[in-house]
């Protein structure tokens, strides 16, 4: 399975918090796991609250054979087929990458579970 991860999936994978369902999607190399520009976007502009340094992160992702994604013109036309459910320009970019590029959105955030219906790329959990 190709799987796009959200940033908190990013983030509670570089703490070692994830549920572990979650945990070993991760963890099952059957799986091709990405990470967008986006994500590290979103953790820059908050780093002072996150804490993180997004730029090991970053290293640390393609150690661990993570596929980078770039933002593309196509992944923002994609935003246009999107319903207005949710408000966050990160979370929205994140949904057209993964409409666009086949890809299933790994999400805990019960706004962007509520596109399930609308797409089929949302593969979610919840948190233990």
């Amino acid at each position: 399975m190709r799987i796009l991860l959200d940033t908190h999936v990013l983030l509670w994978a570089a703490k070692g918090t994830l549920p572990s369902t979650t945990k070993s999607i991760l963890e099952d190399t059957a799986n091709d796991l990405y990470f967008s520009a986006v994500n590290l976007w979103e953790i820059e502009l908050k780093r002072s609250r996150l804490k993180v340094d997004s730029k090991v992160l970053y290293q640390n992702m393609l150690h661990n054979g993570y596929r980078e994604l770039s933002i593309t013109a196509r992944h923002v036309f994609e935003l246009s087929r999107l319903a207005n459910f949710h408000s966050d320009p990160f979370d929205r970019i994140l949904l057209a990458q993964a409409m666009s590029e086949q890809l299933f959105l790994l999400t805990a955030d019960e706004t962007i579970k509520r596109y399930a219906d609308q797409i089929d790329c949302i593969l979610s959990f919840d948190q233990e």
